[in-house]
């Protein structure tokens, strides 16, 4: 509890306690006339009410007097004031006035508390940020801010401390916990060459890292800027909710003055006794239920509490109407590389080459040698020896077919079948599963490798799991030859496959998904950051997956998920239907009781004690309800 929430529980326990000990207080038996009798315990009673309502009266004068009074602190106000005035005039029975403004508060302080609770998961996240960087001067450790060091420094990381900024390790290895971004309990092991991210913690050995980027756009920097503005991007939920109470408060306030004064206008008309002090006590019961605080509190909590239990588990949603829009995804789009499948490409065989296979494979890790591309990588890692970047001249990379480099003063061409028919070359097809890359040298075929990606070992659960979620079709796009794609398709139990497809067919192919679904299905895509930045934007909701160090899909996802792990797209859809139907059992629930509740106060039927459990038991009710969010366990699949 912070200080605030402390000092409103004193308050709420003091003014029980006085409560309680006036309760005890022998009124009837004190030999003094029943109106000084009253204004004994009008004076005695204004102490409690007071000491928990003061600051409510003083926020419902602030509303009056800067010309928005129309709030909740006004209807308690009003409520609490006229039973007051009944009392002394009327019925001598101030419990109800106080009991009114303590209830009340005591529902503020669940809610404070239930907030206090679910900022604290996002303040967690939030502890991600380094403190300092340790820069090497004369042999001697200095601590610097991490804003002051510039890229290509080397920073000294010892056990025990945050990463402060990206970087390369250039000296050491060491286990990383990195628990605080994925949600990820196991260690990740690094050694030199490996490239870290901020605010992983070194468990055990001295790390020398090479900076990479600055602090500002470091990657803890920008899931910091994500988190904090989460709050800021509000569901059509919670948009309806603040509209409907701008205009519902006032609308019960001019209610409960008609309940007061029309009635017993029309009895003294009709000549009957007006009963004013009947109608006025039904409005006011009738201004206590319709505080409209269950909704106004617990759907934004239910969010607010959403995001930060996801954010617990590794999931950063960007705001509410992210969340709001995840619950109504029907149709997943997959990218394969990276997101179902490691990325990890491995040479397999080498057919048809006029050349030894070692020559075969130099030049194509030579023409290679400027692209970062999974399949590049994988040509120079079979080469295995160091790529001379001199050899390598006129690199001209053809987006979704290959590259053509000239390697030595010969023309090598190195990519799909697509490439070999652009530039003209009679090339020989491949009956092994795997991605086929042809070599072409001086205008000649010269051989093709096959190279083949290893599913991520939980993709083939995550689907399954999606099915069980009621996603209606899951569905593959990738730049893969169509045997290739549709080999992992099978084994994965994907719905649909689309092959050999370029960057910018995926974009078309999403939208084409999206025109022809029903307009309340959402689509989502899901990519691993690499070249799908566009598709990411386009669809209803982009999920990037991996997303550690990848700005663009920091920048371009509605939904970040801190590790690699296709299980988390399961748990991210269920977390956001387990948040929008406690979001709607809250709606349903506090409006069906404030309704029966209300009808049976205009009626006379229900009194002060059943209006308090329709405003603070509604609103604590919904409340514990909405904190169950905060509470999301490894069950939720």
């Amino acid at each position: 509890m912070n200080k605030k929430q402390k000092k409103m529980l004193v308050r709420i326990i003091i003014t029980s306690l006085l409560l309680i000990g006036l309760h005890f207080v022998p009124f009837e038996q004190m030999k003094i006339a029943d109106d000084w009798n009253r204004v004994l315990k009008f004076f005695l009673y204004l102490v409690p009410y007071l000491v928990i309502g003061y600051d409510i009266l003083k926020k419902s004068f602030k509303g009056i007097k800067n010309r928005q009074p129309f709030d909740e602190c006004l209807l308690m106000t009003i409520a609490t004031v006229g039973a007051f005035a009944l009392a002394l005039t009327r019925t001598g029975d101030f419990v109800e006035a106080v009991a009114v403004m303590l209830f009340y508060q005591i529902g503020e302080w669940f809610q404070s508390y239930a907030v206090g609770k679910s900022r604290k998961n996002i303040t967690e996240l939030m502890d991600i940020r380094p403190d300092y960087a340790n820069i090497e001067e004369e042999g001697r450790l200095v601590q610097v801010d991490p804003d002051e060091v510039e890229i290509g420094s080397i920073i000294v990381v010892q056990p025990g401390e945050k990463i402060p900024l990206d970087g390369i390790v250039v000296e050491g290895s060491a286990n990383l916990d990195t628990a605080a971004l994925t949600g990820e309990s196991v260690p990740r092991k690094v050694k030199c060459g490996d490239e870290v991210i901020s605010s992983c913690i070194n468990l055990d050995s001295v790390l020398k890292i090479k900076t990479t980027k600055n602090f500002e756009e470091s990657t803890v920097s920008k899931i910091l800027d994500l988190v904090e503005n989460a709050s800021s991007r509000k569901s059509k939920s919670e948009d309806f909710i603040s509209k409907f109470a701008r205009v519902y408060t006032p609308a019960v306030v001019y209610s409960a003055l008609a309940l007061a004064f029309l009635p017993p206008i029309v009895l003294m008309l009709l000549g009957k006794e007006p009963m004013f002090g009947d109608w006025i006590y039904r409005a006011l019961t009738f201004l206590v239920i319709s505080c409209p605080c269950a909704l106004v509190i617990s759907i934004p909590l239910s969010f607010f509490a959403g995001i930060g239990g996801a954010s617990h588990q590794g999931i950063l949603v960007k705001g509410s109407n992210y969340l709001e829009q995840l619950s109504k995804v029907k149709y997943v789009v997959f990218d394969k590389t990276g997101t179902l499948t490691k990325g990890v490409f491995e040479v397999n065989a080498i057919h048809h080459n006029v050349m030894e296979e070692e020559r075969l494979l130099e030049y194509a890790a030579l023409a290679e040698c400027a692209s970062s591309h999974p399949i590049s990588k994988s040509l120079q890692k079979a080469h295995g020896k160091e790529i001379g970047r001199n050899r390598v001249t006129d690199i001209e990379e053809i987006s979704g077919n290959g590259v053509i480099a000239k390697v030595d003063g010969l023309e090598v061409a190195v990519g799909n079948d697509k490439l070999m028919k652009k530039i003209g070359i009679t090339h020989k097809d491949c009956h092994h599963v795997g991605t086929i890359i042809h070599v072409a040298i001086s205008g000649e075929y010269a051989g093709h490798i096959v190279i083949s990606d290893v599913e991520k070992p939980h993709s083939k659960d995550a689907i399954s799991g999606l099915k069980q979620s009621g996603i209606k079709k899951t569905i593959m796009l990738t730049g893969d030859a169509t045997a290739v794609a549709e080999h992992i398709a099978e084994k994965l139990g994907v719905d649909e496959v689309y092959s050999q497809l370029l960057p910018g067919d995926k974009v078309s192919k999403v939208e084409e998904i999206i025109q022809n679904i029903h307009p309340k299905d959402k689509v989502a895509f899901v990519g691993d950051g690499i070249n799908d930045a566009p598709v990411l934007t386009r669809a209803d909701i982009g999920i990037a997956m991996g997303a550690l160090g990848s700005d663009a899909a920091i920048e371009a996802a509605d939904v970040v998920l801190m590790d690699d792990d296709p299980a988390k797209i399961v748990k991210a859809i269920n977390i956001s239907k387990k948040c929008l139907h406690i979001v709607y059992e809250n709606i349903y629930f506090a409006i069906g009781v404030k309704v029966l509740c209300l009808i049976l106060g205009a009626l006379g039927i229900a009194n002060m004690w059943a209006a308090i459990f329709a405003d603070v038991g509604v609103m604590v009710l919904a409340v514990l309800n909405a904190i169950r969010m905060l509470f999301v366990s490894d069950k939720i699949r």
